[in-house]
């Protein structure tokens, strides 16, 4: 098991039992996350821009236009500081003080750099279009040169990170376990719809068999 080292940057300090710093937790929260949120600063004025993300080891790639204010303060080395939220339930107690979320959450902190090697680049592409699809690449079209120019690829080496997660149920004062009030935890899943054909589809083509198993897995 390889953990984060806990720092006054990446400690959990509100109800610090519910914080993790071990990579086998936050990685997969990352992971099936699809929208991170990225803070940054630009002329001391705080911004938040929410995207996609993915991850190659210990390093998040982020990916957007070339003309991108977040990517072009980013590469220029600001660090910067990277959420993710998974929301599992919501959590009714008997008081309303005490309503709350079941959830799980990272918060990763780092300095990017803008990724230039063609071929780094490609393979950065490749793990973003598999994190949405696994096996979209092999199926769709790939990038062509002036597509790719227009993308900037940024890499994060997540240098320190913590993950804060609460499950079970709600905690009611003592006193109050005797309302005649319904208390208890309504799940939250995600779940993919049924996929519908673009108007402009071939006739014919048929939805590829990788995209039926995955939207059943989910």
């Amino acid at each position: 098991m390889t953990t984060f080292a806990k720092t006054d940057l990446n400690r959990v300090k509100r109800v610090p039992d519910r914080g993790h710093y071990d990579k086998e937790t936050i990685y997969p929260i990352i992971d099936e996350a699809y929208i991170c949120h990225v803070g940054f600063v630009v002329e001391e004025r705080p911004f938040v821009i929410p995207t996609i993300h993915a991850r190659q080891g210990d390093t998040l790639l982020l990916h957007g236009a070339t003309t991108s204010r977040m990517l072009k303060t980013i590469q220029q080395g600001n660090p910067i500081c990277i959420t993710i939220t998974l929301l599992d339930g919501l959590v009714m107690a008997r008081s309303v003080f005490h309503h709350s979320m079941n959830y799980r959450s990272a918060v990763l902190f780092g300095q990017g750099h803008i990724i230039d090697d063609p071929e780094a680049k490609m393979e950065a592409l490749y793990t973003f279009t598999e994190k949405l699809i696994p096996g979209r690449w092999d199926d769709a079209r790939q990038p062509n040169a002036t597509e790719t120019k227009a993308t900037s690829i940024i890499a994060v080496p997540i240098d320190s990170a913590s993950a804060k997660i609460r499950i079970g149920p709600p905690g009611d004062d003592d006193e109050d376990y005797a309302l005649p009030v319904w208390a208890g935890v309504v799940p939250i899943t995600q779940q993919f719809g049924t996929p519908w054909d673009d108007p402009r589809l071939t006739p014919g083509i048929p939805m590829p068999d990788y995209l039926t198993r995955y939207v059943q897995s989910r």
